[in-house]
């Protein structure tokens, strides 16, 4: 017996296996159609057949085993670079979704896939500890309660069907529980909880009968009381399940704490604004942060467009509406007028920043150069889709300067910081949040969503 060490397999390796499988997946379905044969031959005379010597023989097609075998070779990958202690959870969800129909199997698709899970491990793990926070609480969505030193994260969390099997949904609050679980323990550098260990840990592990004293007579609070018990999950974190199958999560402050450092990091600070003709000039990794300008990603402005109701008038076919009037205030390089005029509308931008101003003029845009809140207002436009300065709360200042430009039955849409909504409150309407990390290919994390207001 050698007792050479076995050399650990590249994902290189792992393609060259998969493509001479597949290459061979014909000549391996022959060979075995032809054992079969073999065998039925072997157990009758001059072919003369009596009773099938193989029972439940399976049908094999070589189209079959190459989907197989490509989704086999997507999942041994993923296991090989080890994305499960990295992705967050809705990305290993998606993943799980690929494969139900994966692309094509070769380096540079698998490059693009994971590589920037390499690149940056760390920003991923981040992300996941925040998709995995942010629909808790709204203490979650806000960058001032996460500032480290700042006690404004809550001790408890409320999960709904996590106590078992027995409704449709009982499944997911333990989906949501692990998610959470892991999320904390990949930030913390320990091992990840499978599905099965959390089950067996709540059906079987340690577990405390909770009894209170209740108030004679409520019958009401005997009844949520009932049934109590908290379990003991380790990491300094435990649950408290109900007989109506939903939970309360518990921090301990070493938990908390962690929360509280990887959700600070990762959301980090919003930078000033700074004089347009003498920015001071920082060390970042994030040129959108050298220049203190946070540029809006072109799914977040599809979103805000679709929340004004801007619609995209090249899809229309025949009798469109008649285009409207947009205003950006605040324009910067022209990317939200981009959007407007593909979408077949007229529009105009402002813009205080002669260089930006002169990148959106170069594109074709209608631009003004000059000082937002210093311009008179001309309640001439039916929409105006904004992405203000989020520093302190410039933006307040904006947004009502810009409500006076819109025309009676118009709308407005601002980008914002998600402590607009969940902590300042100066601006009333309709908030819709935007998705976790909405603007990091911008050079930021801050939490942000969507303000319509109509006038």
């Amino acid at each position: 017996m050698s007792s050479a060490l076995a050399t650990p397999r590249t994902v290189l390796d792992l393609i060259e296996e998969y493509d001479e499988k597949v290459a061979n997946a014909d000549a391996v379905v022959k060979a075995y159609e032809d054992a079969c044969s073999a065998v039925e031959m072997a157990g009758c005379v001059m072919g003369t057949y009596a009773e099938p010597v193989l029972r439940g023989r399976a049908y094999v097609n070589a189209n079959d085993m190459r989907k197989n075998l490509l989704k086999s070779g997507w999942k041994a990958i993923y296991n090989r670079l080890n994305i499960d202690m990295i992705a967050s959870a809705n990305d290993k969800r998606l993943f799980e979704r690929t494969l139900a129909d994966p692309p094509p199997l070769t380096a540079e698709v698998v490059r693009s896939t994971f590589a920037h899970y390499y690149a940056n491990p760390r920003l991923h793990i981040l992300r996941g500890l925040a998709e995995a926070f942010v629909g808790l609480d709204p203490a979650y969505k806000s960058h001032a309660k996460v500032k480290i030193g700042v006690k404004g994260l809550p001790k408890r969390v409320i999960l709904h069907n996590v106590a078992g099997y027995g409704s449709p949904h009982g499944s997911y609050g333990r989906d949501r529980l692990r998610d959470i679980l892991n999320a904390l323990a990949a930030y913390q550098g320990k091992p990840l909880m499978t599905h099965g260990e959390l089950s067996m840990i709540l059906e079987d592990g340690e577990a405390l009968r909770v009894t209170r004293e209740v108030p004679k007579g409520d019958t009401a609070c005997q009844r949520a009381n009932s049934d109590e018990t908290e379990t003991i999950i380790g990491r300094d974190v435990w649950l408290k399940r109900y007989h109506n199958g939903n939970g309360h999560l518990y921090f301990g402050p070493t938990a908390l704490l962690d929360i509280n450092r990887g959700l600070a990091e990762f959301y980090g600070d919003v930078l000033p604004d700074v004089d347009p003709e003498n920015p001071e000039r920082q060390p970042s990794t994030a040129v959108a942060k050298d220049l203190q300008f946070y540029w809006s990603p072109d799914k977040v402005i599809a979103a805000a467009l679709e929340f004004a109701g801007v619609h995209d008038l090249t899809k229309w076919g025949y009798n469109p509406p008649e285009p409207l009037r947009i205003l950006e205030p605040s324009c910067g390089d022209g990317r939200i007028l981009d959007m407007v005029t593909k979408y077949g509308h007229r529009s105009l931008g402002i813009e205080y920043h002669a260089v930006r101003a002169a990148q959106a003029q170069a594109k074709g845009h209608s631009v003004v150069l000059a000082n937002f809140l210093e311009c008179p207002p001309s309640p001439d436009f039916d929409a105006v889709v904004m992405n203000p300065p989020f520093y302190g709360r410039h933006y307040v200042k904006h947004v009502r300067h810009a409500l006076k430009f819109l025309r009676p039955g118009g709308t407005l849409v601002s980008i914002l910081p998600a402590t607009a909504h969940y902590d300042h409150g100066d601006l009333e309407g309709e908030w819709r949040d935007l998705p976790v990390g909405s603007f990091a290919e911008a050079g930021t994390n801050v939490p942000t969503g969507l303000l319509r207001i109509k006038s």
